[in-house]
């Protein structure tokens, strides 16, 4: 792989996990531009690395293997954030949100580069839109519970 798509690799994950906290950002998160790019750059270091060492070195190494264990270490990071409160949980979709980020930048890392660009545009579908949709349900829910 050539440096300047390393580089290219990288920035782009850098970018579109940012976009992704663009939106945890205006929802009032800790975890929002820093914390999403960051977690999406450095799962596409990971399997940038994993290809070059196979590219540079010729050992027979898988870099889905990379992949698995990128998936298993954000699930914990993200198992992390969530916090249960009596009957109520909290940052459950940031943690789906890095977990997101972290499989955007493996996508980038890998080359595919309009898969995560569209994988990008739906998590930000979800967190903003969706996210609109949802709390104007609550709201028509809870005036039909105290019709009840």
């Amino acid at each position: 792989m050539q440096n300047y798509e390393m580089i290219l690799r990288l920035i782009l994950a850098l970018f579109l996990g940012a976009l992704l906290g663009v939106e945890r950002v205006r929802a009032g998160k800790r975890a929002g531009l820093r914390t999403l790019g960051l977690v999406s750059m450095g799962s596409a270091l990971f399997i940038v690395i994993s290809e070059n060492v196979i590219s540079e070195y010729g050992f027979e190494i898988d870099p889905l293997r990379m992949a698995a264990n990128i998936i298993t270490g954000i699930g914990f990071l993200g198992a992390g954030m969530i916090f249960f409160k009596e009957d109520h949980v909290s940052n459950l979709t940031t943690a789906a949100g890095i977990w997101l980020a972290a499989a955007i930048g493996t996508a980038v890392g890998f080359g595919m580069y309009m898969e995560a660009i569209v994988a990008t545009a739906l998590v930000i579908v979800t967190f903003s839109l969706m996210w609109n949709v949802e709390e104007s349900l609550r709201k028509r829910f809870k005036k039909q519970e105290r019709l009840d």
